[in-house]
C-alpha cells in the first residue's frame, strides 16, 4: 500500500477528478483532498492511496508534472509527518513577525501611559 502526495492542485479539483486521473494507472484505494478546518476550502493538495506498489510507482512517473486544471501536478510518495524537514517561518503560517506592542521598532514607552481597552472573549 502506497500513499501518494499530490501537490499544486487547483482549488476546484474534486475527488472524482483525481480518481479518474489515477484509475487508468492502477487500482485506487482512497482519495482525500485536504481542506482548511475553518473555511472548508481545499488547500491545494491531496493524498491518493494505491494498494499496489508497482502501480503507484507507475502513477508517480506518469503524473508528476502533468497538467490538471491549468496547474502542473507534483506527485510523489507521501512521507510521514516525522520524516519531513522542519518548516521555516518564511512560508506563512505561525504567529511570528513584526507588528504589535514592543515589536517592529515600536517602543514600549509609547504605550505605558495609555489605559488598556477590555478584550472581547474569544468564543
Amino acid at each position: 500500500m502506497k500513499n501518494l502526495f499530490i501537490g499544486n492542485l487547483s482549488f476546484q479539483t474534486t475527488e472524482a477528478d483525481l480518481t479518474a486521473l489515477f484509475q487508468p494507472l492502477g487500482q485506487v484505494g482512497r482519495v482525500h483532498i485536504v481542506t482548511d478546518r475553518e473555511t472548508g476550502r481545499a488547500r491545494g493538495f491531496a493524498f491518493v492511496e494505491m494498494p499496489n506498489d508497482a502501480e503507484a510507482a507507475k502513477a508517480i512517473a506518469a503524473l508528476d508534472g502533468k497538467e490538471l486544471g491549468g496547474r502542473n501536478l507534483k506527485v510523489n510518495e507521501a512521507r510521514p509527518k516525522g520524516d519531513r524537514p522542519p518548516r521555516t517561518n518564511s512560508g506563512g503560517g505561525g504567529r511570528s513577525g513584526g507588528g504589535g506592542r514592543g515589536r517592529g521598532g515600536f517602543s514600549n514607552e509609547d504605550y505605558r501611559e495609555s489605559a488598556r481597552q477590555p478584550r472581547e472573549p474569544r468564543w
